[in-house]
């Protein structure tokens, strides 16, 4: 593990172009039809992030976010912005069609489940096992909220991510084809992967 790192919660103020450049890098192929061009698209990000949605990998000092892991509970997520957003930032001709290309890639959770986002992790830092930590924090954050089971989607152009997860206990559950999205976003099928959390009541989120 990386003892050059701290994990906390939450974004830091301040730190919202430092996530933003994050999720882009990682995330950017899948995103950048809906928020590209990629200026844009970061800038969108950063400016619609909600603070409370996310377990944050800082270096030591506090002074750089190096890893994140959004995620959604009690209807919002780590990543914002609704259509009133989108047609403002791109205008209405180009906002439509993005706004179609955001519903694809929409997650809601079922009663007593946490939906990761993903995770995101500086490219310098990576290796280092911070995922692993990020992903014991986000259980951690299910746990406290009552949540029966945490929810993730993986690609599968990502398969480490897969392996990630499959460390951390998490299983497949089923796998979506999807053809049309492959010259759109770079990916063709998208496995859903389930984390129970046995013993915890469905609590009403908070």
């Amino acid at each position: 593990m990386d003892a050059a790192v701290v994990i906390g919660r939450g974004v830091p103020l301040g730190a919202e172009e430092q996530v933003a450049e994050l999720y882009w890098e990682a995330f950017g192929r899948k995103l950048g039809a809906a928020l590209g061009p990629p200026e844009r698209g970061r800038a969108f990000i950063a400016d619609h992030i909600h603070h409370d949605r996310a377990a944050v990998a800082l270096t030591r000092g506090g002074d750089r976010v190096v890893g994140v892991a959004g995620y959604r509970l009690g209807g919002r997520a780590l990543t914002g912005g609704g259509v009133r957003d989108v047609l403002g930032a791109y205008g209405l001709f180009r906002g439509l069609p993005r706004l179609a290309v955001l519903a694809l890639l929409e997650r809601t959770p079922e009663p007593g489940e946490l939906v990761m986002d993903g995770i995101a992790v500086d490219p310098a830092h990576r290796g280092a096992g911070i995922g692993s930590l990020l992903l014991t924090e986000i259980a951690a954050v299910a746990a406290e909220h009552g949540c029966s089971r945490v929810r993730l989607d993986v690609i599968d152009a990502n398969p480490r991510a897969r392996a990630l997860y499959e460390r951390h206990g998490f299983s497949a559950v089923r796998t979506e084809q999807t053809p049309y999205l492959k010259h759109l976003m770079g990916f063709g099928a998208v496995t859903t992967m389930h984390r129970a959390h046995p013993g915890h009541s469905l609590e009403q989120q908070r």
